[in-house]
Formats: C-alpha cells, sequence, structure tokens
C-alpha cells in the first residue's frame, strides 16, 4: 500500500558548516522518508558525530580528493541495497534501493569558468541517462540533487548575460532537455510554471537579498510515477548554504 513519503535535497556547501549554521533543525523537524545531501565535503572518518543521532541510517560517498565534493544519504528505513553508480573518483552518485523504488542522489559535476570541464561535464550527463535508464527497467526512480544547470530561461534570472556560462550552455541545456524528454518528469514545474525562483545565488553583490539566482537543485520523478508526486517546492527562506534545500512529497 502506498503511503505519502517527503523527501529532502540539498546541496550543503560542506556538511559542517551547515551544521554550524543551525542546518541539522530543518532534518530533525522536518519528517523525512529521506534525505540527500551534496558537495558535503567529508570524508569516511570525519563524518560529524551529530549525523549519527537524528533517527535515521547514513550512507556516505566521500571524493577520493578531501574536502571536495561528496554525497551522503539519510534513509529512515534501511534500504535493500546502496550502490555508486558509474563514478569512483569524487563521490557524485549514492543510490538506495527501497521495495518499491530507487532513491537517487546525484552531484553533477560544473563546468567552470572558461567552461574547463564542459567535456567532462557532458560526458558524466551521457553515462547518467544511461545508468538511469538502466535502473527504471527494474524500479520507478526518484532521481535528485544538484544538476548544476538551469534548464530554461525562466530557471535563471539573467538569461542573456549567461548564455555561454558553466550551467547555462546550449549543450548543457540541450542535455537536460534530452534527458526529461527521456521519460523524466521536473516535479517542480509540475506545481509551479512561473519565474522568479531559484535554489541557487552567488555569495556576490548581495544576490540571494535581490533573488539574482539560478534553479539548478531538482527532484525528478520517472514518468510512471509523476501522477504520484502531491508536492514538489523549493525551502527558499533555509539559510546556511548558498543552495536552497528542495522538497518532494509523493505517493509511493
Amino acid at each position: 500500500m502506498s503511503e505519502t513519503k517527503k523527501f529532502l535535497s540539498w546541496n550543503v556547501n560542506g556538511l559542517r558548516a551547515v551544521i554550524k549554521s543551525g542546518g541539522l533543525d530543518l532534518i530533525r523537524n522536518g519528517d523525512y522518508f529521506a534525505i540527500a545531501m551534496q558537495e558535503t565535503k567529508v570524508d569516511v572518518k570525519s563524518v560529524p558525530e551529530e549525523m549519527y543521532h537524528l533517527g535515521y541510517h547514513v550512507y556516505n560517498n566521500p571524493a577520493k580528493r578531501k574536502g571536495y565534493s561528496g554525497t551522503m544519504t539519510l534513509s529512515r528505513e534501511k534500504p535493500i541495497d546502496v550502490s555508486y553508480g558509474f563514478e569512483s573518483e569524487e563521490g557524485r552518485i549514492l543510490n538506495l534501493e527501497f521495495d518499491n523504488f530507487y532513491f537517487i542522489n546525484a552531484y553533477f559535476p560544473n563546468s567552470q569558468h572558461g567552461l574547463t570541464r564542459l567535456d567532462l561535464k557532458l560526458d558524466f550527463d551521457k553515462k547518467f541517462l544511461g545508468y538511469a535508464n538502466d535502473l527504471r527497467k527494474k524500479k520507478p526512480l526518484i532521481i535528485c540533487g544538484d544538476f548544476n544547470v538551469a534548464h530554461e530561461e525562466i530557471d535563471i534570472a539573467r538569461p542573456k548575460d549567461n548564455e555561454h556560462n558553466a550551467g547555462f550552455t546550449i549543450e548543457e541545456r540541450t542535455w537536460m532537455s534530452q534527458f526529461l524528454s527521456s521519460g523524466y518528469v521536473d516535479t517542480f514545474r509540475l506545481f509551479t510554471t512561473d519565474g522568479g525562483h531559484y535554489s541557487w545565488w552567488s555569495y556576490r553583490f548581495n544576490a540571494r537579498e535581490k533573488n539574482i539566482g539560478w534553479r539548478i537543485d531538482y527532484f525528478v520523478v520517472s514518468d510512471d510515477i509523476k501522477d504520484k508526486v502531491k508536492a514538489s517546492r523549493i525551502l527558499e527562506n533555509v539559510k546556511g548554504s548558498d543552495h536552497a534545500p528542495v522538497e518532494l512529497e509523493i505517493d509511493i
């Protein structure tokens, strides 16, 4: 029997920093089934002790480079299986398998200033689509994380100024369109069709206060469960990172 479950995804830009800023209050009080965090920047030996006292099972996929990248997923229920996708150097994928679905926490590469990592990003994108398509043959998918791309002009405050910048190149946006057209749904757009809603703001120029932002954090589901999605939102007022958390409610 299905029941409504609530999920959270948050690029914390350093787990320790978000703990110091009070970010754990959201986790403690949110009644989530599972929480996905990106850019945690903690290795196996340096996971803060507080994480093990929140009532969740804790799964960590750190980057090999210290203080960089990394994903972590917290789950109320112990999953059937935990796996790490096709990428092993930067800790960018963490996949928890449950009875009725896969929950994939993904931190896509940033193509960087000067697009120095654009080829790497596009290679990751291509592999991710294949990875997701293989999994969805078995069970529905709930995918979340920092995709490091603003898909449409509506997803960015200043599209014309950023046409050739990392995260808004035509190549990255074309892939996102291809990905969604392959049987996946950007859940936020099921409920919100207007602009001005962002999940990341630069720390410079008071960008967050002025709402000069980008929507690059997503909850995506395979289209076989899109009718089960009850809510998808950005928690724009939650501070502690340069990213806002995003939230999903789904009957599954």
